[in-house]
């Protein structure tokens, strides 16, 4: 099966995860809806379509969760005629992701559940550790800084008068 990962991290977890158990799709993606690797989807629509659904199910399930028990659901199944679904919460170093996983007779769930134990060990170990915060490129006072350079630019004082010198304060002639 095709495997497409926005980082390589989570390539091979999610490779072994869907060969063990005999997944026919597997989305994996930040709780937003991003995505972050998907393996048996043949249109980018398909892809985009699950994640925003899945993204939502994940929101959905988990205030649920905090009204009905106190703690937002992890995971969730669905049994149709021919097809499963199991959606499941991954923790990383990298935050929190969502599995969705689609498989059919050829699996069970209990084969799908014991292999997600798995990929979630996989991932979190994985995962490389977030960098951290940088401070912001631009200063705090970023907006006054520049209305004083374009204004000594410019040959403007601050409050919008002319000064009499020009470019680098250097005297008008």
């Amino acid at each position: 099966m095709n495997i497409a990962a926005v980082e390589g991290w989570v390539e091979t977890p999610l490779r072994r995860y869907v060969d063990d158990a005999r997944a026919r799709l597997a989305l994996l993606l930040h709780p937003s809806g991003q995505v972050l690797a998907q393996a048996g989807f043949t249109r980018e629509v398909d892809v985009m379509t699950a994640c925003a659904l899945a993204a939502a199910s994940h929101a959905t399930a988990g205030e649920l969760g905090r009204r009905v028990d106190g703690h937002p659901f992890r995971g969730l199944h669905y049994a149709g005629p021919e097809k499963q679904l199991f959606m499941g919460v991954v923790d990383t170093a990298r935050g929190q992701f969502i599995c969705l996983t689609v498989f059919d007779h050829a699996s069970s769930l209990g084969l799908v559940r014991m292999y997600f134990d798995e990929l979630q060990r996989d991932l979190s170990a994985a995962a490389p550790p977030l960098e951290p915060l940088r401070a912001p490129a631009l200063s705090v006072d970023f907006e006054a800084e520049l209305n004083r350079n374009l204004a000594a630019l410019f040959g403007r004082d601050v409050n919008g008068g002319t000064t009499q010198s020009g470019v680098g304060g250097l005297p008008l002639s």
